[in-house]
């Protein structure tokens, strides 16, 4: 590491530990896994027998902001946001309550990173994680959004069904000194049928993404709900179910989210619970980190797990059938010169490049007392194609395939460069099934687990 010349030793000492970390960005590195939507008692209801409706606290969630957070810390999250619902005047609720309770909360449980936000309403849309920056303005950005731009704040209901309020709103958030994060919950829980949409439509996401893709930058792939015994997810309708606990969004191959990927959007998945009353107190809901949990690979800093969530640096799990994954894609033969999840290499079009996928199982058993074991896994490799479909390649591995170190499963896959670039992705599972069934009626979630990495791009060099 070269010094720069004549600086002056204060100027040198904090050069020191930048230096390092521009050497080596992942340094101090590893899977922090957390939970991006989580509700508590300040997802109130409302007495609409007075105007404006009178807030009733714990309406939506008997619990409050430090036990959910001391949940999320015993069930192994090192962080998590609080992401209550709006509704008529509910900045002031967020301003005067919701606030102080998530002070009190990072007091209490200070191994935990609290971040602030909510489940904001969205105009034309449904609902989305807002995710704010720590720092200064942290109240008051939140607020400011939720009052001028959150679809249920005005008291005449519908007033602000309008799709352009939410471009105006990423508009706004992307300009901010610290820009939040977006992610789009549940996208198909209104859907009616198989790629007949209810709420959110593949055009919207897109027309959001486009409007700030460094503040939107994904969706909830499996949503919480998953203890729910109806219907996993609380999708619904019958004919629009999740498969395998996932969004039909996610879990076909080829279908919306492939579609953007192979758009070159980089649009990332997570999984989250949506608690908000647990199974054991008569919900429908598991804990924060007791069913599923979204790794981020980071530092244990609260800008640093922004960072690899804006950057797509993280997968989506259930059950806990892994706790670690590593997914690269190089040019076959070549040391060197690998990109991960999340990012990007450029290869020659004649290139062939080289897959390569590492997964860890964890040492202890998840929170059913069991230790669920990978049945296969499937490496996706996608293209744009011809008349704007993707075109998709699979292969699938078993046990045979791949070979086993300790805790660790790994495999890899040399194939051609998609010819106008493309992506590749990981998904695998404890079951049996080729694909993700849909999902029925009474299952029971903990005997149908998935884990889904985000995306490698791969593009053809001029």
């Amino acid at each position: 590491m070269r010094i720069p010349p004549r600086l002056p030793v204060a100027a040198l000492i904090a050069w020191l530990p930048l230096a390092a970390q521009a050497a080596d960005p992942d340094e101090g590195r590893r899977w922090q896994a957390g939970d991006h939507h989580v509700h508590s008692e300040w997802s109130v209801d409302w007495d609409r027998s007075t105007s404006p409706p009178t807030p009733i606290r714990g309406g939506d969630s008997p619990y409050t902001r430090t036990r959910n957070a001391q949940q999320a810390l015993a069930h192994g999250l090192t962080w998590m946001v609080h992401t209550d619902h709006g509704g008529p005047g509910h900045s002031a609720v967020t301003r005067d309550h919701a606030w102080p309770a998530l002070q009190q909360a990072r007091r209490a449980v200070p191994a935990l990173i609290q971040f602030n936000g909510m489940e904001f309403d969205v105009p034309g849309g449904e609902h989305a994680s807002l995710i704010i920056a720590p720092g200064p303005e942290e109240r008051d950005q939140l607020v400011a959004i939720e009052r001028e731009y959150g679809r249920a704040e005005p008291l005449e209901p519908g007033s602000r069904d309008d799709g352009q309020l939410m471009l105006d709103a990423l508009a706004h958030m992307r300009t901010l000194p610290a820009p939040p994060l977006v992610l789009i919950n549940h996208p198909s829980r209104s859907a009616t049928g198989i790629g007949r949409w209810g709420a959110v439509e593949p055009a919207e996401l897109r027309a959001w993404h486009d409007a700030a893709p460094r503040v939107l930058v994904g969706m909830e792939g499996a949503p919480g709900h998953q203890a729910a015994s109806v219907q996993r997810g609380l999708y619904r309708n019958a004919a629009a179910p999740t498969f395998g606990g996932f969004d039909q969004m996610t879990a076909q191959v080829g279908g919306v989210w492939d579609a953007m990927l192979a758009e070159g959007r980089r649009f990332w998945i997570t999984a989250t619970s949506d608690s908000h009353v647990n199974l054991r107190d008569g919900g429908r809901d598991f804990d924060p980190g007791q069913y599923s949990r979204t790794y981020v690979w980071a530092r244990h800093e609260a800008g640093d797990i922004l960072d690899g969530m804006r950057a797509g640096r993280m997968f989506a799990v259930t059950g806990d059938l892994i706790d670690a994954l590593e997914l690269t894609v190089q040019a076959a033969g070549e040391p060197g010169g690998a990109a991960a999840m999340g990012g990007t290499l450029v290869m020659p079009a004649a290139a062939t490049m080289r897959v390569a996928l590492k997964v860890r199982q964890p040492a202890r058993p998840n929170f059913n007392g069991q230790r669920p074991t990978l049945d296969h896994i499937e490496l996706i490799v996608g293209s744009g194609g011809d008349h704007g479909e993707p075109r998709m390649e699979v292969r699938r591995f078993g046990p045979d395939d791949w070979k086993r170190e300790g805790r660790w499963r790994s495999l890899s896959w040399e194939l051609p460069v998609p010819r106008n670039g493309g992506f590749v992705r990981a998904r695998g599972t404890n079951t049996a099934e080729a694909a993700p069934l849909a999902d029925v009626p009474g299952e029971d979630p903990w005997q149908d687990l998935w884990f889904y990495s985000n995306p490698v791009f791969v593009e053809v060099a001029p």
